[in-house]
């Protein structure tokens, strides 16, 4: 174990729980923290209006928050380690073109008579992302049990993720405006649109694919060092790139489901931990990256009802800001990303 790396654990944690309590205080409406804090442990505030927004809105976004962050930052990881790409992200496999073919259908196909929907449902937009995602999950599986090369899955999943916007591109030029608008609003992604009833399905389904990733943590070492060392010593490729895609198509599909693609959390929170923590061992970069995630998700949230000014910005518009320059500044440190993996 590195040395001081409890200590930066622990401040992650102190961290978190710092940015969480902001997070619920900010909005069109200011809740001071000694009242939030009150609150969450069953001390009537003095302003019950103040209790309705925290129970009802708030703190469904900010556990959101945390899922979302700490699901899409562990598939990503797995991704980079299982494809040895810096690059990799969480949807590399199609996963969210999956989704978002399925959510263009459902609100577009009518614009050419294959489907009618009749209003906007959230569970039923989240169901047509969850099929979408399923639908390519399957393929890649299928795949997966007949290819022996990762790099085979890898160009695969590009190629399935090219058709799914091709056919979404066809749908949005015979669809009206109102129909488009509304795609694009779910493409933006949001953590505010998650409801109790919602949570109850994605945080069961994002604690599954955690443990999971974390019992595949002594595969996940030894493919850092390439396919063919890892079945040296005695890592089944054929049972443990299954399970990697299996963890990593319910994290990255559960939350794409209800939150819409969430850009660059998973590409970059992996390799600012690496960085920061300076280890590579996935039985403790897997909790520092969890972590990350959740941290920086909440963070952007944050920014995004500050810079709104009670509103709420599009999120991918925040996590592009803090992602991007991250990605860049890899490209251009190859040498230091090559000896990531």
């Amino acid at each position: 174990m590195p040395k001081g790396w409890g200590w930066r654990l622990l401040l992650l944690v102190l961290v978190l729980a710092l940015l969480f309590v902001v997070d619920l205080s900010l909005g069109a409406v200011a809740i001071p923290y000694g009242s939030i804090l009150e609150i969450l442990t069953g001390t009537p505030a003095e302003n019950k209006v103040w209790e309705q927004i925290l129970w009802e809105f708030r703190l469904p976004k900010a556990l959101t928050a945390l899922a979302a962050g700490s699901a899409l930052a562990v598939s990503g990881l797995q991704m980079q380690t299982l494809f040895r790409n810096p690059l990799a992200g969480p949807f590399v496999l199609g996963i969210s073109s999956g989704a978002s073919l399925g959510v263009a259908v459902l609100l577009m196909a009518g614009s050419i008579g294959w489907l009618i929907v009749p209003e906007w449902i959230p569970w039923l937009t989240a169901g047509a992302a969850a099929l979408g995602a399923a639908g390519v999950l399957v393929l890649i599986f299928l795949a997966a049990l007949r290819l022996q090369d990762s790099m085979a899955l890898l160009i695969l999943g590009l190629m399935v993720g090219s058709l799914a916007g091709a056919v979404v591109s066809v749908l949005q030029f015979y669809s009206g405006a109102e129909k488009v608008q509304a795609y694009m609003i779910w493409t933006f992604g949001s953590l505010g649109g998650v409801t109790w009833p919602e949570l109850q399905v994605v945080l069961p389904v994002v604690v599954v694919g955690l443990v999971l990733a974390q019992a595949l943590a002594k595969p996940l070492n030894a493919l850092l060092l390439g396919e063919r060392y890892a079945s040296s010593v005695g890592v089944s490729m054929g049972k443990v790139r299954p399970l990697i895609l299996i963890s990593t198509s319910l994290l990255a599909g559960s939350i794409t489901a209800f939150c819409g693609p969430i850009a660059f959390v998973g590409l970059a929170v992996p390799h600012l931990c690496r960085l920061l923590f300076h280890i590579s061992d996935h039985r403790l970069l897997l909790p520092v990256v969890m972590l990350g995630g959740a941290i920086l998700l909440l963070l952007c949230d944050i920014l995004a009802n500050i810079l709104a000014a009670g509103g709420a910005l599009p999120l991918n518009a925040i996590t592009t800001l803090f992602g991007a320059p991250v990605v860049l500044w890899l490209i251009l440190r190859q040498r230091a990303i090559g000896k990531m993996f």
